[in-house]
This record gives structure tokens, sequence and C-alpha cells, in this order.
């Protein structure tokens, strides 16, 4: 299989660094246009996720459990190591452009949730299934289609969602705290697993005591380094916007990097962190109490927000400010190790806070990617052998942490790139159905 791995990252490399950026870059300016800005409500939306709605419904979840359920799939590493090699990769500029594509996105976000509570289904016991696959069936009578997203979800669920996490719980714990692979995948396993075996109720309660609490963490954290490296926050600002449009090389020996390359940087790892357009966070958002597909819509829409708008750029200027305090923090690093050297500073073991960050975060994902491929894994077998999965999922969270995954991580971004193309083609298929309004 390694003789393949060359081919991969040239496809890879050809794909993510002119196609699907330009298709999802113009996917999210014209929703964002043909939607008349619902960025413009974000503050409506955030009110919507923490309101009540729709009758209360033991089978389902209820909006901020859906919100969550798609937070626990998406916040992680984009967010902490993904900005840091943005940064090494295509200077401070990257931050805006990573920025942009957040603002952008929520129109995307916004559409496939929409279309996917719009055309779901609801099972024998009463539980909503949709997302894409479903949108493909229903909606345009296609489900040839919707199994190939379906597939393609359940590979994506073993791979970003479940084997590259495990190993990076373990190569995190090895490196911090000394702890052998095997017992850190172990213990992961077990961890997650106690949660996915309780299905859709244990997943969304967990996620909804969890992931905020994360989130609200992480983001404390950054506020507290932006206060200590106050002097530099304006600066910082300056220099992502200036290097936005004329880059320049990142400070602290990163490498110099071209317009095209400092937004190709910038696009992709916001892309990769919110995932707007792959349409894993319209398989979430059908599994909602609500029946008004706008309601959910808007708040599916404020993950991206979350996600990249606020902790992506917390993130990159809590690197840029850094970077101009300390540049000598940054000598000798590798590209994910932006994040680590700025939290050095963080006081009280800021590096401990760090990696066990990436670790709960990391199993957050677990549980909520065991969600999405449940869902693909139920469309392709008609809910059928549920169990087994579960326990397929768990094993490979302890395969996955104890083996290298060089080849995994090119393969799923390969999956990543194909499922872009059918979630994207629904949206402009099905356009006529979508509505802004919340009446």
């Amino acid at each position: 299989m390694q003789s393949v791995f060359p081919y991969l990252q040239s496809i890879n490399q050809f794909l993510w660094s002119g196609p699907l950026l330009f298709l999802l870059m113009g996917t999210h300016l014209y929703f964002t246009m043909k939607l008349h800005f619902p960025q413009k409500n974000i503050l409506k939306a955030i009110r919507l996720s923490v309101t009540p709605s729709g009758k209360k419904d033991g089978s389902n979840l209820s909006v901020f459990a859906t919100l969550s359920t798609t937070l626990a799939a998406t916040l992680g590493t984009g967010n902490i190591i993904g900005v840091s090699t943005a940064v090494a990769l295509g200077g401070p500029g990257a931050i805006f452009w990573c920025w942009v594509t957040g603002i952008l996105g929520m129109a995307t976000a916004y559409a496939e949730c929409f279309l996917s509570v719009r055309f779901r289904s609801r099972n024998e016991d009463g539980v909503f299934q949709g997302g894409p696959m479903y949108v493909w069936q229903n909606g345009l009578h296609k489900p040839s289609v919707g199994k190939f997203y379906g597939l393609l979800t359940l590979i994506a669920a073993f791979g970003v969602g479940c084997t590259t996490q495990a190993n990076s719980i373990t190569q995190t714990t090895s490196l911090s705290f000394g702890l052998n692979p095997q017992i850190a995948g172990f213990a992961a396993a077990i961890l997650a697993g106690l949660v996915i075996v309780g299905g859709i109720r244990s997943i969304g309660n967990v996620c909804v005591k969890i992931v905020p609490f994360l989130g609200i963490l992480y983001t404390a954290s950054c506020v507290l380094l932006l206060v200590i490296n106050r002097e530099a926050l304006v600066p910082a600002i300056q220099l992502i916007l200036t290097s936005a449009l004329a880059p320049r090389a990142a400070l602290g020996g990163a490498a110099g990097s071209s317009l095209m390359l400092t937004a190709r940087y910038g696009i992709a790892r916001g892309l990769f962190t919110n995932e707007a357009g792959i349409g894993t966070a319209a398989i979430a958002a059908a599994a909602s109490q609500t029946d008004n597909p706008a309601h959910q819509a808007y708040v599916s829409m404020t993950a991206v927000f979350w996600d990249t708008v606020v902790m992506c750029l917390l993130s990159g200027l809590v690197i840029v400010s850094n970077l101009l305090l300390h540049p000598e923090s940054a000598q000798g690093v590798n590209e994910a190790g932006l994040t680590e050297a700025a939290f050095s500073y963080l006081p009280l073991l800021g590096n401990v806070f760090l990696s066990l960050c990436l670790v709960a975060f990391a199993i957050t994902t677990l549980i909520g990617w065991s969600y999405l491929g449940e869902q693909a894994y139920r469309y392709l077998t008609r809910n059928r052998g549920i169990f087994a999965f579960k326990v397929a999922y768990i094993v490979m969270i302890y395969v996955g942490a104890v083996l290298p995954l060089n080849l995994v991580w090119e393969c799923t971004d390969l999956i990543n790139a194909l499922m872009v193309v059918p979630n994207v083609a629904a949206l402009f298929l099905l356009q006529r159905f979508l509505r802004y309004d919340l009446k």
C-alpha cells in the first residue's frame, strides 16, 4: 500500500491547491448572495441555539445538542495545530483567509443543513435521519448517489473521525506525559466506547456537557494569552491584514509565501476545520427536534462561526502576537509547534494544558464522528447491524492509536474531496427550496 502513497499525495496536492478551493469558495460566495447574507443574523442564530424549539422528543436531539454534536466532530486539532501550520507555511496573512472562509462558509452550512432537515426521514423508532444521502434520495430521487455519499462518510468516519484522532491522542500523551501508546489507545477506546454504545441520546448528552466547556476553556486561555501579549495585539492584527494581500515571510523562521500560497493555506485550513461544504454538519442537524428547517439551519450555521470565525482567529492572534514578542520561541520548532511555543507563556503549565486540550478535543471528535459514521451505516444497511458498527468503531480507535497513519491521512483527504462534489451539487440542484426566514 505504501507504493500508492506518493500518488495519493500528488492527487491531494492538486485537488486541495486549486480545484476544490475554488469550488468551495465559489459555493460560499454564491449562497452568501443567494440567501441575502444570512451571516448578518448571527446574533439571532446564537440566541436560537440556546432557545428550546419544537416538541419534547425523547428520540431526537434539542437544537443545542445538534450544535454540540457538530462542534464535537469539528473542534480540535484543526483549531490548534491546523492554524499553526497555516501560519508556518502561509505566513501571518493565512489567518485572514482562514477567517474569511469561516465568514462565507456560514452560508453554505446554512444551505446544507436546511436541505437536510427539509428532506430527512424518520425511522420506525421515531428517530430522524438525514444528511446529503437523504437529500439525494428524497429530494433528487437518486438513492444511488446517496449511497455513494454514505459510503464516503462511513470511510471518513473510520479515517479522520476515528483512527487519526486516536493516533493524535497517543502522540500527544506519549510526547507530553510519556504514556505508552497501547495504554493510551485502550483508555481512549474505553472512554469513547462507553458513550458510543449508548446511542444518539448518550452522544448528545455528553456533547452538550463537554463540548461547550472545552470550547470556553480553550477560548479563555487564548484571551488570557492575548492579555499577556496585549502590547503586540494591535501590531499582530496589522501584520495579519497587511500580509494577507502582500505576503511576507512569517516571523520566527517560518517559510516565506506568495499571495497564492498564503490564501491557499488559510482557505484550506478554514475548510478543513469547519467542514462547510463537505456536508457532515447536515447529518447532525437532521436529528433536531425542531420542524423548522430555517431554525435548525441558523443554529447549525453558528458551528462554523464558533469553530473558525472565533476559535481559529483567537489561535492565530495568539501565535502571531507571540512571534512578535518572542521570535526566539519559534526557532527550531516544526510547523505544528507554533501554538505550543505560544502556550509555553501561559501561567501554570501552559504546554501541559494545551496537551490536555488536544486529548480532550480528540476524544469528543471520536464521539461526534461515531454518530456521523453510524448514520451513514444505517443508511447503507437500512438500520441493520448497528451494534456491529459500534464495536468495529471502538476497535478501530485502539488500532488507530498504535499504527502509523500517513497513508490514512492521505486517503482521508481524498475521501473528503470526493464528499464535496455530491454535497455541493445537491445544494445547487435544490436551491429553489431554500429560504432564510423563520416563518
